[in-house]
């Protein structure tokens, strides 16, 4: 696991962080797609902010080969209160980002969410004090309830070593299918 350091936080400054980016999955510390945080981090394009949690409920699950997926449906039965990390990043890192979730290819949607400090210990906030508004990538709405549903409508408060146990590296899945077609096929399966 690597380690980021305040030096790696500083943010190269002709360049300015423009959006908030929460991420809850492989993007995280720890966990294979974090690379991709650490070069932005390198580059100027990214500060991390600390850990944060989601201040509605969502559905976190997992789909085909244990890749996370964070569901917009705020407040659904079985769902949590959803911990990760926040980041600014700077427009040529959140390009960076959209690329690696697909969405222009219709694999995740980058959509509005509000946070809170996962230090406010699962109190409730009260309306805007500690609440920070940013972005996140969703499961894309072409699936998403689907998803909800394969998973037996019971999401996880966070992606952790055991959440992710047997997740595939993308390089590792079948190149025969496109990542879509992935979904359909998991989607359609019985097994859970």
């Amino acid at each position: 696991m690597s380690m980021v350091t305040d030096h790696d936080n500083k943010i190269n400054h002709n360049r300015t962080a423009t959006s908030l980016v929460f991420t809850y999955g492989t993007l995280k510390r720890g966990f294979f797609n974090h690379t991709l945080m650490l070069d932005l981090i390198r580059t100027g394009d990214a500060i991390y902010h600390g850990v944060y949690r989601t201040s509605d409920k969502y559905p976190l699950v997992c789909g085909p080969y244990r890749v996370p997926f964070l569901l917009n449906l705020p407040g659904a039965t079985g769902s949590h209160p959803v911990t990760g990390e926040l980041y600014a990043v700077t427009s040529r890192g959140l390009a960076r980002l959209d690329e690696l979730e697909g969405t222009s290819r219709g694999h995740y949607e980058r959509l509005p969410i509000k946070l809170v400090p996962s230090d406010s210990g699962g109190v409730d906030v009260e309306e805007g004090e500690k609440m920070c508004a940013a972005e996140a990538y969703f499961a894309h709405r072409s699936y998403a309830a689907e998803m909800w549903k394969r998973n037996g409508k019971r999401g996880y408060g966070v992606y952790g070593e055991k959440e992710s146990k047997g997740y595939v590296k993308r390089k590792d899945r079948p190149q025969n299918l496109t990542f879509l077609e992935q979904i359909g096929a998991f989607l359609s399966s019985c097994d859970n």
